[in-house]
């Protein structure tokens, strides 16, 4: 841990630019003021959700703090962004259509009906969810939820489905609408990357950054993720082409297919005889993530460009106001048009520029500093990079046609971190030497380069604690200036880890129903990641599992890889052992509920042949490290 625990003033070259952004942008335009309280009717009257065990999963009142004027410790543009996204309560978009908004990550709407509410976008966590449902029965009166509509495939769009509906409900007839490909993605998403993810997920949501002006202040999008039960239940009505029209208790709904967009799975949805528009995930007040941080599979602008303009085609005309499932609504048809359209040419521009500048031998990181957006739409403070940003968002295109390698040979075979530090520190001339250069660095303000060079001090020795201090200084400096609510999230989640050693994951989107929503093959998938490739070289083991209500599956772990087959199918070795059950507790074996050696002893299974080669498989298996070193080896 670092010598230094606490975190420390801003240094003159921040304060300097920070000041320079409230001469840079409009900060006397109130438009957004004005509509993210536009409709507001009252919040909740106690400020902490808990979960069953009384443990705090959401804080209303955790955000007070912006109500101050912005502090040098951080960009005055997303303490803007950030006192806009923390405003909580229940909000009326139109008649008949209301907002939950500022009680987790996302918005959760409710869409009035003949006889109950269609809810879209149920939070993250049902926690959150059934306080922003008893919400708005405080002030509409006690509705029950008639339909459930999710409008793509990330876990704050439907993970707090179970605080508004449950499994019952959907079994007496009431619907769950998404787009097509939602489960897949939903499923696969959370569940093949999750840890990877989730750790990651903790940086750049910075949920266990201390809420403050030297710490967690949003992420752009919105203020931070919920801490509570995430679950899912799957969708009874499939979307699955633009133009298909649905009606659930008299709401009259015709859909848009965004697939690619923002979410592999997504849609935008025309309310008729409200004259509204929800733009889903698609169109919000911020540059959204071409890549996002926590990592994903790259997004095509190229594609979502091309969506916003069929949306502005089929809805704007008849569209008074227009919504999404983060930040707020945008009101008058002339003014839904224009923000479409600049989302539109944001992300169009993003693509083309980087296109043009890559075919002229440009690299990804090149691109990034070089690029310039076009000052109309750097006027609109809907398009600044409060949770995507220009720099991320080109190389992420970079990825996306060319992948990670820029074509300098020198980089086509570079020795891994630990390794390259060791080195750079040794010609260098040692870690003192580095360190001295480094902290005139910091002074001069030039806290990129301490950070890109001190990075190497750390990695070459770990237990250096003058070079964590000051690495965590570095970082701590470019959080403060930072637009972008999850580059400052990240930042200081480094610096916290670099002074305190890891903090852990706070939430976890791998939940036992995303689990239960995975399919045979994919349950098997997820196995097969697991397999400790090296350890696992000399092993052949073979296992055929016969369901008694399913097609046979055989499994086969050879050369460190564990395949299966369905059926009788050709590549299917001769097994090691076979086992009679039925798949309900062949996903108990594979979820590791069930023990192997524990499965003879089971009722109605049935094994012939070497029992003892089952455990000889698990065994081959390693567990996902959730609290993984990301700013030390």
């Amino acid at each position: 841990m670092s010598e230094h625990t606490e975190a420390r003033p801003a240094q003159p070259a921040v304060v300097r630019a920070n000041e320079a952004v409230l001469r840079r942008f409009p900060f006397d335009d109130t438009q957004d003021v004005q509509d993210a309280r536009r409709g507001f009717m009252g919040t909740a009257e106690k400020s902490v959700i808990r979960d069953a065990e009384g443990l705090t999963v959401w804080d209303l009142d955790a955000y007070g703090f912006l109500d101050q004027d912005c502090p040098d410790t951080a960009n005055p543009s997303l303490w803007r962004q950030s006192r806009l996204c923390s405003d909580h309560g229940l909000f009326e978009v139109t008649e008949g259509i209301y907002q939950v908004r500022g009680f987790d990550l996302s918005n959760m709407t409710l869409v009035e009906g003949r006889r109950g509410i269609l809810v879209v976008d149920p939070l993250l966590c049902a926690e959150t969810a059934a306080a922003g449902l008893a919400l708005y029965r405080s002030h509409r009166g006690d509705r029950p939820v008639t339909g459930v509509l999710y409008t793509h495939s990330h876990a704050d769009h439907f993970g707090g489905v179970r605080g508004v509906v449950t499994e019952a409900d959907v079994a007496a007839g009431v619907p769950i609408l998404a787009p097509h490909g939602f489960l897949e993605h939903a499923v696969s998403e959370n569940v093949y990357a999750g840890t990877a993810m989730n750790r990651r997920a903790a940086y750049m949501y910075g949920a266990a950054l201390p809420k403050g002006a030297r710490g967690q202040i949003g992420a752009g999008l919105g203020q931070t993720v919920s801490t509570g039960a995430v679950g899912l239940l799957p969708p009874t009505v499939d979307i699955t082409r633009t133009g298909q029209t649905e009606t659930v208790d008299g709401i009259r709904m015709v859909f848009q297919l965004t697939p690619g967009t923002e979410a592999p799975a997504e849609l935008n949805i025309h309310f008729p005889d409200h004259a509204a528009l929800c733009m889903a995930e698609n169109a919000t007040h911020n540059l959204h993530n071409l890549l996002t941080l926590r990592g994903a599979q790259v997004r095509d602008p190229r594609v979502w460009a091309q969506y916003l303009t069929e949306a502005i085609g089929l809805f704007t005309a008849s569209s008074d106001v227009a919504f999404a499932s983060h930040h707020w609504p945008v009101w008058g048809r002339e003014r839904v048009t224009r923000f479409l359209s600049e989302q539109r040419d944001l992300y169009a521009y993003l693509h083309d520029q980087t296109l043009r500048m890559l075919n002229q031998g440009l690299t990804p990181r090149e691109i990034a500093e070089r690029i310039e957006m076009p000052p109309a739409l750097e006027r609109a403070w809907h398009t600044h990079g409060y949770y995507g940003s220009v720099s991320h968002n080109t190389k992420a295109v970079y990825q996306r046609y060319l992948g990670w390698f820029d074509g300098n040979p020198a980089h086509l075979w570079e020795h891994p971190p630990v390794e390259a530090a060791r080195r750079y520190v040794e010609f260098m001339g040692g870690a003192g030497e580095v360190l001295r250069r480094a902290r005139q660095s910091f002074t001069d303000g030039d806290y990129r380069w301490v950070a890109q060079v001190v990075d190497h001090v750390v990695f070459a020795d770990p237990d250096n604690a003058e070079a964590r201090a000051l690495q965590a200084d570095a970082l701590e400096q470019l959080g403060y200036g930072s637009e972008n609510g999850t580059w400052r999230n990240f930042f200081l989640m480094g610096a916290l880890e670099l002074r305190h050693g890891s903090v852990g994951t706070p939430t976890s989107t791998v939940a036992p129903d995303l689990l239960a929503a995975l399919s045979l093959g994919q349950l098997l998938d997820a196995l097969a990641i697991r397999v400790d490739g090296p350890r696992s070289w000399d092993a052949d083991i073979a296992v055929r599992w016969n369901l008694t209500d399913g097609a046979p599956v055989t499994m086969r772990l050879c050369n460190g890889v564990l395949t299966h087959v369905t059926g009788d199918h050709a590549a299917a070795p001769e097994p090691d052992v076979e086992v009679r059950l039925a798949e309900a507790e062949l996903r108990g074996v594979l979820l590791g509920v069930t023990a192997p050696a524990d499965l003879a002893s089971r009722p109605g299974v049935e094994i012939s042949g070497d029992a003892g080669r089952l455990t000889e498989l698990f065994g081959h298996l390693g567990e996902p490290d959730p609290d993984f070193a990301v700013v030390t080896p």
